[in-house]
């Protein structure tokens, strides 16, 4: 419904653009192929994909598009993996995308980033923190930190990444201490607070 009403809004405010749509990664791949955009409204929650994960594939068929990620999730860790993978814009879902999707759209296509309000205020905690997550711990860290929202055992955990126990208990204990939390039951709360658990992760390699 809402991929509806924005392929409406955007036929209405910037005909005669040609608008592809489509309702999963897949999809997304195969329009692109056929249109070379020069816009991508993308949605990070797919029902086959994390969005984000598009990202080489759809620069690689459209190198010249602008891209605007689409979110109902402001968390922590989606703004700064949205950062991370230089995008023209971030819209958040939960904010009169209508009206909000057609500023971000003119601000990309004019060449400015675009940002919504609670974007820019998350982006601006993870600045000012001094030990905000993406400053203290290693992408590894971070790695092992989603699987322990999870509440994936040591065990489990080593089995998934292909090492050893020990190594996954000393990842554990050095998160902990970067973070300053002392015990478990924190270390979950903190993981899912900060958008940890919802990264959609493919099966890793072995390390």
């Amino acid at each position: 419904m809402i991929r509806d009403l924005l392929v409406w809004a955007c036929r209405s405010t910037f005909a005669p653009a040609e608008i592809g749509q489509a309702g999963d990664g897949k999809s997304a791949i195969e329009q692109c192929r056929i249109l070379k955009p020069d816009l991508i409204v993308l949605d990070l929650e797919l029902p086959d994909t994390d969005g984000l994960d598009l990202l080489p594939e759809l620069r690689k068929l459209a190198p010249g598009a602008k891209i605007i990620a689409l979110s109902t999730h402001t968390d922590e860790v989606t703004v700064h993996r949205v950062l991370q993978a230089h995008i023209d814009g971030f819209v958040d879902k939960n904010a009169q995308p209508m009206d909000v999707l057609r500023e971000a759209i003119t601000s990309v296509m004019d060449g400015r980033q675009y940002f919504s309000p609670v974007i820019r205020e998350v982006r601006l905690a993870l600045r000012n923190a001094p030990a905000a997550f993406n400053k203290v711990l290693t992408d590894r860290e971070q790695e092992l930190l989603g699987m322990i929202g999870l509440s994936l055992t040591n065990d489990e955990i080593a089995d998934k990444l292909g090492i050893r126990v020990v190594t996954v208990q000393n990842h554990r204990s050095n998160i902990m201490n970067k973070l300053g939390l002392h015990s478990s039951t924190l270390l979950i709360r903190y993981a899912i607070d900060k958008g940890f658990t919802r990264i959609r992760r493919a099966s890793p390699a072995s390390h």
